[in-house]
């Protein structure tokens, strides 16, 4: 069974920085792609960034030149560097890992880190 845990997450100023991790345990394989979504308060889980086990990453145009998202393989580790923050990224923030060997693809979830950017 796959189980993700987020980390990171806290109280931090606007225009400061945050990283957020996100540990995989269980058994992966190739065939994944993984990434960070976030919930308002208020609003619907939107998808932040995005990226592929060959490193291909997407972004929401709300984050571009500010989130950074990585993958380390070696340690089963999904990261979100977050600089330049800003309070509408107050937020809780999820990881997903989506698992195309399935039909159709299965979708696991963490449980969330909270973010509050503080203007």
């Amino acid at each position: 069974q796959v189980q993700l845990v987020e980390s990171g997450g806290g109280l931090v100023q606007a225009g400061g920085s945050l990283r957020l991790s996100c540990a995989v345990s269980g058994n992966i394989f190739s065939n994944n792609a993984m990434g960070w979504y976030r919930r308002a308060p208020g609003k619907q889980r939107d998808l932040v960034a995005t990226i592929t086990n060959a490193g291909s990453t997407g972004y929401a145009d709300s984050v571009k030149g500010r989130f950074t998202i990585s993958s380390d393989n070696s340690n089963k580790t999904m990261y979100l560097q977050m600089n330049i923050v800003k309070p509408e990224d107050t937020a809780v923030y999820y990881c997903n890992l989506v698992d195309y060997r399935r039909i159709p693809p299965y979708v696991y979830w963490g449980q969330g880190t909270q973010v509050t950017v503080s203007s």
